[in-house]
């Protein structure tokens, strides 16, 4: 912990890109070379359980984004999480937006992001995680499928990533959602949503049967917003949602960087994006499980997704300013937390304050 902390805090003192490609790599040599603290997830039997047939140790993830290319894939699977989203991934490399294009807002415990879908493309990222499931990596890994910024089938992109990966990955999330390609968000109305959707379901059904689909969407949605994506999402038949993605909202912010262009994560986005999920969790009534993400810090933030409908949580910007032990740690707390509460599984404490 203490060798984490000074490397985190040498890192903030460098540009915030190039800090976090350095954690990245740091991270996967220091599990590689066998000097992390944790071999696996947090192995709890109140923790565990299936979600859509896959065995997951514990409902803490790593989101996507931290890991774009899949170059730390045992790294994240030996922290303590109990799974890791890579990407997001295009069919062919992209390079994203110019540079700066992350942000840290240290007052806010927030990020700022207008990356574009900078990754390897589909070949490259696919290759490595090949290799990484080759070496003995087991855990449960997603991949976030994206669209290359000048396709005109954005829905032929998301399915041609998907079929790439149908091998080595578990789930597959549909990010209709990122704020920083242009018009990408506009795919999460509803005709369209169920359009790309049935796309995706189709070469999920060709390529990987059986494999989970689900869709992450932007805490930005009004209530007419949440009512087509969840009509969409059920009528197309996806696995599930993912609420949400970083807001475009800039309410009361602290730090310089908050003019920022690009999507706001972190710790001021916690209520607004559970906010979404108690709404999606009220409009498909438990028919399909939904992973909160956004803001969480806390055992009791993702305890507090958990009773809001989320089955599965996920976490990123609080690993800029805690490290990837936070996973750990989470888990740990959440554990307490439910036990407390007198739940014997993570199951049982799902969507409990809709019930209150």
């Amino acid at each position: 912990m203490n060798l984490e902390r000074a490397g985190l805090a040498l890192l903030r003192g460098l540009e915030p890109e190039t800090a976090h490609g350095l954690a990245l790599r740091g991270f996967a040599l220091r599990r590689a070379a066998g000097l992390a603290p944790r071999s696996g997830p947090v192995e709890d039997p109140r923790l565990s359980g299936d979600v859509w047939g896959l065995p997951f140790a514990n409902p803490i993830g790593i989101a996507a984004g931290f890991d774009k290319n899949a170059e730390a894939v045992e790294a994240g699977l030996g922290c303590g999480a109990g799974f890791v989203e890579i990407g997001a991934v295009t069919p062919r490399p992209q390079q994203g937006n110019p540079r700066p294009r992350l942000f840290r807002l240290p007052q806010d415990r927030a990020a700022i992001n207008r990356f574009g879908f900078n990754n390897q493309g589909m070949e490259a990222v696919a290759a490595r995680l090949e290799r990484a499931r080759g070496r003995g990596a087991r855990g449960v890994v997603g991949v976030n499928l994206g669209a290359n910024k000048d396709s005109e089938d954005k829905a032929e992109d998301y399915a041609a990533v998907l079929t790439r990966f149908a091998g080595c990955a578990d789930f597959f999330t549909v990010n209709v959602s990122s704020p920083n390609t242009e018009r990408l968000r506009d795919l999460q109305g509803r005709e369209a949503l169920e359009a790309v959707a049935r796309r995706c379901l189709a070469a999920r059904d060709a390529a990987a049967p059986g494999k989970p689909v689900v869709v992450k969407i932007a805490p930005d949605l009004d209530e007419a917003g949440l009512d087509d994506v969840a009509a969409a999402a059920l009528a197309a038949g996806v696995d599930g949602l993912v609420a949400t993605n970083t807001t475009l909202a800039r309410d009361d912010l602290l730090s310089a960087a908050a003019a920022e262009r690009g999507g706001l994560s972190g710790a001021p986005l916690f209520e607004r994006s559970t906010a979404v999920l108690r709404g999606l969790a009220r409009r498909t009534e438990g028919r399909v499980p939904l992973i909160g993400v956004g803001g969480i810090e806390t055992a009791e933030q993702a305890y507090a997704k958990i009773r809001a409908g989320a089955r599965l949580v996920q976490l990123y910007t609080a690993m800029i300013y805690e490290g990837p032990s936070l996973t750990a740690r989470l888990a740990e707390g959440l554990s307490a937390l439910l036990r407390q509460d007198g739940f014997s599984s993570v199951s049982e404490a799902v969507g409990a304050d809709l019930r209150a």
